[in-house]
């Protein structure tokens, strides 16, 4: 008697494929989290050696942990990787699964749309009022720009999956 073939594996959520590669924001991460780790070194071994740091790696240690978070956000999203409340989400019939991920989808739509909005008109001000950092005197809008910037791009992805959810695709 032939063998019949296993029964295929469910596909892994966030593996279908998108428009804009996923890669870029990974690079972005690593990258981010490559730099905040070598300031971090340096700045532990300046010190250690000479009782002084480094003014700049905090402000700099700030800036780049904000990247990683958003650029991160990004991808768990798409990838299915967020937070959320598994007993409910994946639980009971497909359309109501669909229905949940549509309505979570689109209320992280509009939460990041409005950081988007409320961001920008704070590096606005920022740039207005001419607030510099106080470690290393850079205008601060330098750092928070990224802010209303990778809100952007989390909305985009977010508007991504909410098209897919309403085609019906995960």
């Amino acid at each position: 008697m032939p063998e019949s073939p296993p029964p295929a594996a469910p596909e892994p959520a966030g593996s279908r494929p998108v428009r804009v590669p996923l890669i870029l924001e990974d690079c972005v991460s690593v990258l981010s989290m490559a730099l905040l780790a070598l300031i971090t070194f340096a700045n532990v071994v300046v010190r250690y050696l000479t009782d002084s740091s480094f003014a700049w790696t905090e402000e700099f240690s700030i800036f780049l942990l904000i990247v990683v978070t958003m650029t991160a956000s990004a991808t768990a999203f798409v990838r299915s990787q967020h937070i959320r409340i598994e007993f409910l989400a994946d639980a009971g019939p497909r359309n109501r699964q669909l229905l949940l991920a549509r309505i979570a989808t689109l209320c992280s739509v509009l939460f990041f749309s409005a950081l988007a909005i409320l961001s920008a008109r704070m590096v606005y001000d920022e740039y207005t009022w001419g607030d510099t950092s106080p470690a290393i005197g850079v205008p601060t809008w330098w750092y928070s720009i990224w802010v209303p910037v990778l809100a952007i791009v989390i909305t985009l992805r977010l508007i991504g999956m909410l098209h897919r959810l309403m085609r019906g695709r995960p």
